[in-house]
């Protein structure tokens, strides 16, 4: 049986379904001279949403296929017939789920089970002719076209939601330990860097208490500056509530317990200050490999640690040493972050509304950009004089006119906005 990849960091093409055509129809009735207008709307696209779904450990089913689509609106039809919906897609995602834009803005930042985030809206339905009735307007022979849906990419980063991440040089004893106190399996080995990806492992005591511990695989000298994998390791560490720093004991250990923790506290303070004023449990490991060598009491481990190491515990987790008395050392580190930190909250960095337009220099013209413009002059058929002095009023009454003016339009000047391509004129001129 193959195992699964543990994946944190992936890309996402999101695209939304693109919005129906509205219909041009007129009621064909017997005894009915001159039937009205009666084209129904097109149906909306549909949207891609990311959703929180416990069920989902890892961003793996992005690895290898990016892209999610909404479904597309169908056309308006005769008879007042409306298009149908595209279908919205709800693409779950971990907890702990950082959604950014491609120039790494952070969008969204996803913790509970059930949070959702937009990570593409649907095209609007163009609506039929018979939404352009009026008095001056009795027989309107042009409707919308459908909006095309919003397209694109994101970047997602998974960012582990445990209680306890246990945090120690390469082949510390990490995974042996989570082993002993969950009934996590992670794969084991004497040779570093044996943990690639973090495992999480529930950890429930007699009395029913339970919380979470990620083994964060080994971290190395320079890892706040990126060396090795350390971004990648340290991001897993950032939503802990306490920290179990394991130091190794061995006299075999190629720095002394000491110089270990103060390599690994300097390398959590650098990549983010705060970490150190978290809960903090320091451990000695492989204790059993100690046996008989002087100062390893409640200081000094092995290795020429001193008696002056801040250790709290020393443990073995091959023999079992220690290791119970850790569970209930974390449980009531635990107990007092939980009490002290409120429950993480999702944020949401909103971007920008997507409505609005604006006026940009494009060679020798000029070209307006936005939703409202570009649905502005979406109309089926801008050749019938009746459909251009619809897109002259609304582009008017959005103030198009003079916001060309402000920007430095000269009579002559040609001017896109979506398919329609004029030559600017001044004032009531502008597009006729």
């Amino acid at each position: 049986m193959a195992v699964a990849q543990f994946v944190d960091e992936c890309n996402l093409h999101a695209k939304a379904g693109d919005g129906g055509a509205g219909s041009v129809a007129f009621r064909r009735e017997a005894h009915v001279a001159k039937g009205g207008p009666d084209g129904g709307d097109g149906g909306d696209g549909g949207d891609v949403w990311l959703v929180v779904d416990h069920n989902v450990a890892s961003l793996l089913s992005f690895k290898d296929h990016p892209f999610r689509r909404g479904g597309d609106g169908t056309h308006g039809m005769g008879k007042g017939r409306h298009g149908k919906a595209g279908d919205d897609v709800m693409v779950p995602v971990p907890q702990g789920t950082v959604v950014r834009d491609r120039d790494g803005t952070v969008l969204a930042d996803l913790v509970h089970v059930g949070d959702r985030y937009l990570a593409a809206e649907g095209g609007r339905g163009g609506r039929g002719n018979a939404r352009f009735l009026s008095n001056r307007r009795r027989a309107p022979a042009f409707a919308e076209q459908g909006e095309q849906g919003e397209e694109r990419w994101l970047r997602l980063e998974l960012k582990l939601l445990a209680d306890v991440a246990l945090v120690g040089f390469p082949n510390v004893g990490k995974s042996t330990l989570i082993s002993r106190i969950s009934a996590a399996k992670p794969k084991v080995a004497d040779y570093p860097f044996t943990t690639l990806e973090p495992h999480l492992g529930v950890v429930r005591l007699d009395d029913g208490y339970e919380y979470v511990v990620a083994d964060i695989p080994g971290l190395i000298e320079g890892a706040s500056e990126g060396k090795g994998l350390g971004h990648q390791f340290l991001r897993h560490i950032e939503r802990a509530r306490v920290l179990c720093v394991l130091v190794d004991l061995a006299p075999f250990a190629e720095r002394p317990p000491a110089e270990q923790l103060a390599v690994l506290l300097d390398e959590l303070g650098s990549y983010q200050p705060e970490l150190l004023e978290r809960e903090r449990v320091v451990v000695g490991s492989r204790a059993d490999l100690t046996a008989g060598r002087d100062g390893e009491a409640s200081g000094g481990g092995g290795g020429g640690g001193g008696g002056d190491l801040p250790i709290d515990l020393r443990i073995s987790a091959v023999t079992g040493e220690g290791v119970a008395t850790l569970r209930g050392r974390l449980a009531e580190a635990v107990r007092t972050a939980r009490a002290a930190l409120p429950e993480p909250s999702q944020f949401v960095v909103h971007r920008p509304a997507s409505e609005g337009y604006r006026v940009v220099r494009e060679g020798g013209g000029w070209v307006v950009e936005g939703r409202q413009a570009t649905r502005a002059v979406a109309l089926s058929d801008l050749t019938r004089r009746d459909a251009l002095d619809e897109a002259h009023r609304r582009l008017k009454r959005l103030g198009i006119d003079k916001a060309l003016a402000r920007a430095g339009a000269q009579p002559g000047d040609s001017v896109r906005i979506g398919d329609l391509v004029f030559d600017y004129q001044d004032d009531e001129d502008l597009y006729g």
